[in-house]
């Protein structure tokens, strides 16, 4: 499902951009735009990059990524980006991958002047669901539910991208409600809130990304 568009987005309406990371497997993606009251999703997938492609270099999948995440911030211009963060729990060399992904996450955002605040994997689903260990079909039938979506956002990587998404709108809500730094009750969220910087080209398509929706 997509919307493309390169403009200004108004004051009152807030487009933010949301990714779930991952180690090995796809990296979703999720764009939903908000008045405060009613949700539109723009677009949302997963990258899914081709083994062939992995094995060619060890930045490769590395690359992709940071070039999808130009790709979109350029088309949809967000307001805000909202990361899930890494899951403690896991080993050290999936952690270690994991925290690779989100740096150049991360970095795309920093070089486009996107705010970003992070989420744990518990915070997102407690948030979105009301259950701190919900598994990945819940949460697909939940984020169906409160977007009003038609279908089933498929893969689950892309239903957890825009989990993270609305889990920050609520945060932004709550802030904005109470006079409180950004977070629902029970979640502090990370903030980098980077320094403007002039939007530049940068390379944005790469051999062997493969997209889903």
């Amino acid at each position: 499902m997509t919307l493309r568009t390169s403009e200004k987005v108004p004051s009152i309406i807030r487009r933010i951009l949301g990714v779930d990371p991952a180690a090995s497997g796809p990296t979703g993606y999720g764009v939903i735009e908000t008045d405060g009251r009613n949700f539109r999703v723009l677009h949302y997938g997963a990258l899914q990059i081709a083994a062939k492609r992995r094995k060619s270099s060890s930045g490769a999948c590395l690359f992709d990524v940071h070039a999808l995440l130009c790709r979109l911030i350029e088309d949809f211009q967000p307001n805000a980006m909202a990361v899930e963060s890494v899951f403690t729990a896991l080993n050290m060399r999936t952690a270690l991958r994991l925290a690779e992904v989100r740096g150049v996450v991360l970095l795309a955002a920093e070089q486009h002047g996107v705010e970003v605040s992070s989420y744990s994997p518990r915070e997102v689903k407690a948030c979105v669901s009301g259950y701190g260990h919900a598994d990945k079909k819940q949460m697909q039938t939940m984020v169906r539910a409160l977007l009003k979506m038609q279908e089933t956002p498929e893969p689950a990587d892309a239903a957890d991208a825009l989990a993270v998404a609305l889990c920050h709108i609520q945060a932004e809500q709550f802030s904005r409600r109470f006079g409180l730094p950004a977070g629902p009750p029970g979640i502090s969220a990370q903030k980098s809130s980077p320094s403007p910087v002039p939007r530049r080209q940068i390379p944005a398509r790469a051999a062997g990304i493969q997209s889903t929706r």
